[in-house]
């Protein structure tokens, strides 16, 4: 699995060692849960360093999550884009829920082997989630017209600069945009990794509206 090593160091020189390793070995854990249960697509396992860690890593080059905040991922499926996130910001608290419980298990597995005690895993759904966060992330769930509304009661509020939703998305987006009615910016991968799979990769962000 050195080739997810040689990649991120790549585009991310400051990852430790110790963080490094953790990448290998979340790479060889998903190898091994992926034969029992089908959490990332049985054809995409060859491409797994590309198409899920370094893209759901995709939101450390829009936001750097301070020191002891919290983030809620949504539809975390087998712990994307959570888990390594949780990897890249050791100091901050991961919440990843999903509604299909087996997935919430491979997640639970695999933060236990990698030693994050950051994070933590539910099976529930969103809108069931009664906690607050700073940040909510997620990897494209649903429109953004139906997903806002799952997550918005779900904001501490406490004012930080950058607090909000980061949603990882793809293709055309102009139409799913405006038909949310959201304040939204977004920020084109392409411009940060050179991979063809990011030509139309996008992260969507949206800042919690003044009261």
């Amino acid at each position: 699995m050195s080739s997810i090593r040689i990649l991120l160091s790549g585009y991310f020189p400051e990852l430790t060692e110790d963080q490094l390793k953790k990448y290998e070995q979340m790479g060889e854990l998903y190898q091994e849960w992926n034969q029992k249960i089908n959490v990332i697509s049985r054809k995409d396992m060859d491409m797994l360093g590309v198409h899920h860690i370094l893209h759901s890593l995709g939101i450390a080059k829009v936001v750097s999550f301070p020191e002891h905040t919290s983030v809620l991922d949504v539809g975390t499926g087998g712990g994307l884009p959570g888990l390594p996130l949780a990897v890249m910001f050791p100091e901050v608290k991961f919440h990843l829920v999903d509604s299909i419980g087996k997935k919430i298990h491979v997640v639970n597995e695999i933060a236990r082997e990698l030693h994050l005690h950051n994070v933590t895993a539910s099976h529930t759904r969103a809108e069931q989630v009664r906690d607050k966060y700073d940040f909510v992330v997620s990897r494209a769930v649903t429109r953004l017209a139906n997903f806002w509304p799952w997550v918005m009661n779900s904001f501490k509020k406490a004012g930080l600069e950058k607090e909000g939703l980061y949603y990882l998305k793809g293709g055309e987006l102009q139409e799913e945009l405006a038909e949310s009615g959201l304040i939204t910016h977004t920020t084109e991968l392409r411009d940060f990794f050179s991979e063809e799979f990011f030509e139309t990769k996008k992260v969507v962000y949206v800042p919690l509206r003044e009261k």
